[in-house]
Formats: structure tokens, C-alpha cells, sequence
């Protein structure tokens, strides 16, 4: 049997978040093969259906990532994706699903060696919890992405 290799889904906000994931990337540090990012325009923007969809589309774990509090370019919107995540959280708990494979984290910009250390401590927790109840060996890289384009047409 194979190792299990868990997929990861990474909301990032475009102006702190996915700037962290490219630095880290540019300074070539090692983070998990397992993690898919998703840009985002504001870590606000994310809903709840999108964060369960994403789960329902195979993905073992879920973190969103938006700027530091305070430092969002959209004056709220980290406050409202890190309230969105916590609520989804505990709807999980509700279902019976591992709250643990969700995680709402603040970055700036200039956090390229913590974005690669966030990647590698969720690939490692999602690892020791195995692989997602809702798992049907679906390609998430495929189905997060197209969900994200019909929902947000640009």
C-alpha cells in the first residue's frame, strides 16, 4: 500500500499570503509538496461553501491565510475570513469531522520562511490524521480550482 500523501488546499490573500508562499519560494526553502494555493483577492472574500467544497472535493486539509490584523488592504477583511474559518471550524466539530483540518493564519508579506514552516506543520498534522472522511480519491487541484473560477468569474 502507499504512503498516504495528503492534499493540502492553501486560500491566500494576494497582497500578504500568497506575496509570503512566492518569497519562501524565492528563497528556495523546502516546504510540502502537498500544499495547492489558491490566490485570493482578500482572505474576506472566502465563504464558508468554499472552504466545505473544498473538503468535498477532496482535499485532507484546508488552511486561509490573509494579511496581519490591522494590515489588511481591505481595511476587514482578515478579521471576517478569520471569523468565517472559526465558524466552519465549528461546524466540523458539530459533524464529526476533525476541526484540526482546518487553520486560519495571519502573514505578512516578508513571511517567506514562516509560510514555508506553516506548509510543513500542516502537512504533517494532516498526515498524523490521516486521510480526509469525505476523501474519494478526487483530484483537488482540479475541483477547488474550478469551483473557485465559477464562483468568481473575472
Amino acid at each position: 500500500m502507499a504512503e498516504f500523501e495528503p492534499r493540502i488546499v492553501g486560500f491566500c490573500c494576494h497582497f500578504c499570503a500568497y506575496s509570503a508562499a512566492d518569497l519562501a519560494g524565492s528563497m528556495r526553502l523546502q516546504y510540502s509538496p502537498d500544499i495547492r494555493i489558491v490566490e485570493m483577492p482578500c482572505s474576506g472574500t472566502i465563504d464558508h461553501q468554499v472552504i466545505l467544497q473544498a473538503f468535498e472535493d477532496g482535499a485532507d486539509g484546508v488552511f486561509v491565510a490573509g494579511c496581519l490584523e490591522g494590515d489588511c488592504h481591505f481595511m476587514k477583511g482578515n478579521y471576517r475570513a478569520k471569523k468565517r474559518a472559526h465558524q466552519v471550524k465549528k461546524l466540523l466539530e458539530e459533524i464529526g469531522f476533525e476541526s484540526e483540518r482546518l487553520e486560519f493564519y495571519n502573514l505578512s508579506a516578508a513571511d517567506g520562511p514562516r509560510f514555508a514552516k506553516i506548509a510543513n506543520e500542516m502537512s504533517h498534522r494532516i498526515r498524523k490524521l490521516g486521510p480526509s472522511p469525505f476523501n474519494t480519491n478526487v483530484k483537488v487541484e482540479d475541483n477547488v480550482t474550478s469551483t473557485i473560477v465559477q464562483q468568481n468569474p473575472s
